[in-house]
């Protein structure tokens, strides 16, 4: 499992040309959980940040510094060891098997959640976490739950569950949605599509049925209309989709969120 924080410049829009016989979405915003958090009292941050967009000096060209109230941080966490990396990783073309369609985390995936989720508290990042952005996949839902849910669920509670007991044939209790950050899951973050059953994705009404208190409002279609089975995404269809994505953060009013996927979208030239 790998974990990178990078801060951005929130005025600035990213322009990308549509995908042909795409069904991307070219923009994205988070209004119902935007306002349902803004009472929410951020921590208080240094004075500037830096941006990666360049600027003109009469030096050349150097980064850009900008009042953080104009930035956002961003925190990225792949998804911890899913079934399909045990043999994916001695033989590639073991991610052809069909049985590792929507693949779900191993045990050692769950200690590894567990490692990172006791990280983030006694670090005191959760308390600074005002969004979790998930990618709509078995065991990056799993992934993001274990690290940035609450305790363990209680039957009889009001608030629904992140995740219901043994989902995805874990042997995990279930988790509760209370004292933690609100969770999206996000169709423009998955990983590279198509071929690959492990990267196909399940349908929402089984996922929503899995993780009740997941908001997957965002995503349009219950089927994966995305995953192709004879054509896998190209590098730049793969780039033009994480640029969109990256574009929705200039329609947000979060300051610090995170996503959980894995390290394959996040693919910016």
């Amino acid at each position: 499992m790998l974990t990178f924080t990078f801060v951005v410049a929130a005025t600035s829009s990213i322009s990308t040309s549509p995908l042909t016989g795409s069904s991307y979405t070219s923009s994205l915003s988070f209004p119902s959980i935007s306002r349902a958090f803004r009472s929410r009292s951020p921590s208080p941050p240094p004075a500037l940040c830096f941006s990666g967009l360049p600027e003109n000096t009469a030096s050349g060209i150097a980064p850009c510094l900008f009042p953080l109230h104009r930035c956002k941080t961003i925190h990225l966490v792949r998804h911890a060891q899913g079934i399909h990396n045990v043999e994916g990783d001695k033989n590639y073309d073991a991610y052809l098997n069909p049985a590792y369609f929507d693949a779900q985390l191993t045990p050692l995936g769950w200690k590894q959640v567990d490692n990172l989720r006791k990280h983030v508290r006694a670090s005191g990042l959760l308390e600074r976490i005002d969004l979790v952005i998930v990618s709509p996949l078995l065991r990056t839902l799993q992934t993001a739950v274990g690290v940035f849910g609450g305790e363990d669920y209680i039957d009889g509670t009001d608030a629904l569950p992140l995740m219901i007991a043994h989902a995805g044939n874990s042997s995990h209790d279930a988790i509760s949605s209370i004292d933690c950050p609100p969770v999206v899951a996000v169709e423009l973050c998955r990983e590279h599509l198509g071929v690959h059953p492990c990267d196909k994705r399940r349908s929402i009404n089984e996922y929503q049925h899995l993780f009740p208190a997941i908001d997957f409002s965002l995503i349009d279609s219950n089927e994966d209309i995305w995953w192709k089975a004879n054509a896998r995404e190209t590098k730049e269809e793969l780039t033009d989709r994480g640029l969109k994505f990256m574009d929705c953060f200039d329609n947000g009013e979060f300051r610090s969120m995170v996503i959980v996927d894995r390290n394959g979208c996040i693919n910016l030239p």
